[in-house]
C-alpha cells in the first residue's frame, strides 16, 4: 500500500497547496485535493472544476470505485477538487476508508492529500490514515499561535512542521519560537522553505521541482523542497 502524507494548517496562507503540489511531484505521487476553494493544488494544476458536470472524489465514494486521476506534463498525477466538497462533504468514515483503499489500489508508492485550513469532517478522516502529517507554517506569530494550537490538539499524530516563506532576517527568531512549540513532543522539523518573492507571480503549471535547472529565483526552492522529500520518507520509512 501506498504511503499517505496529509498537508494540513489552521490557516490559510501559509505556503500549504504549493507545498503539496512540489512534494507529490518530488514523490511521483498521486495529488488528491479535499479543498472546496478553486485556488488550491487543482488550480495550480490548471484543471477547472467549475467546468466539470461531475466530481469525481464524490463519484468515486457513491459508486465504491477508485477514482483515475488526471495526468499532465511535469504535473504530478491528480484527483481535483471541487466546490461541491464544501456542502457536500464526505463523513471521516468515508473519507478513511476510501484513501485507504486508493492507495492501495493506485499504481504508486505515496498518496499526498492536500487538505482545507481548518478541520472539516473528512478532512479529520484524512489526518486518520495519514503515516505523515505535514504541517506547514510561516514564523509569524499569528501563524505560529495556529500551529501552537495544532501540535497540542494533535500532538499524538506523526506531525512534521514544515517552516514555510522564510526570510533570511529574523528567521532565527521564528525558528527559535518554533523549537519551544515542538519541545518535549515527537513533532519533528523540516528543512526551511525560504520566502521567493517572485513565486506569485509565477504563471508556469508545471512543478518547479520538474524543472532542470530552475529558473534562478526558484532554485533554491527546489533544492529545499527534494530536501523535505527526503526527510518525510527518513521520517516514514524510520
Amino acid at each position: 500500500m501506498a504511503k499517505i502524507l496529509v498537508t494540513h494548517s489552521r490557516k490559510g496562507g501559509v505556503g500549504k497547496s504549493t507545498s503539496a503540489y512540489e512534494v507529490a511531484y518530488s514523490l511521483d505521487a498521486v495529488l488528491v485535493d479535499l479543498e472546496h476553494d478553486i485556488a488550491g493544488v487543482t488550480s495550480i494544476w490548471g484543471d477547472r472544476p467549475l467546468d466539470r458536470t461531475r466530481v469525481p472524489i464524490l463519484d468515486a465514494l457513491a459508486t465504491g470505485r477508485t477514482p483515475k486521476p488526471l495526468k499532465g506534463y511535469r504535473k504530478p498525477r491528480l484527483v481535483p477538487g471541487h466546490p461541491h466538497l464544501d456542502k457536500e462533504a464526505p463523513s471521516r468514515e468515508q473519507m478513511s476508508e476510501a484513501l485507504l483503499k486508493w492507495a492501495a489500489e493506485w499504481d504508486t508508492e505515496w498518496v499526498v492529500v492536500d487538505t482545507h485550513p481548518g478541520a472539516g469532517e473528512h478532512t479529520h478522516g484524512a489526518l486518520a490514515v495519514a503515516d505523515v502529517v505535514l504541517a506547514p507554517t510561516t514564523l509569524d506569530l499569528l501563524d505560529l499561535r495556529g500551529l501552537e494550537q495544532l501540535v497540542d490538539e494533535m500532538v499524538d499524530y506523526p506531525i512534521v512542521v514544515l517552516p514555510t516563506k522564510v526570510r533570511a532576517v529574523p528567521a532565527a527568531v521564528g525558528l527559535k519560537k518554533l523549537e519551544q512549540i515542538t519541545a518535549g513532543t515527537p513533532v519533528q522539523i523540516a528543512p526551511p522553505i525560504p520566502l521567493v518573492a517572485d513565486l506569485p507571480k509565477r504563471t508556469k503549471r508545471i512543478a518547479i521541482t520538474s524543472e532542470d535547472p530552475p529558473a534562478k529565483p526558484f532554485r533554491l526552492l527546489a533544492e529545499r523542497y527534494k530536501l523535505v522529500c527526503e526527510f518525510v520518507k527518513e521520517y516514514v520509512n524510520g
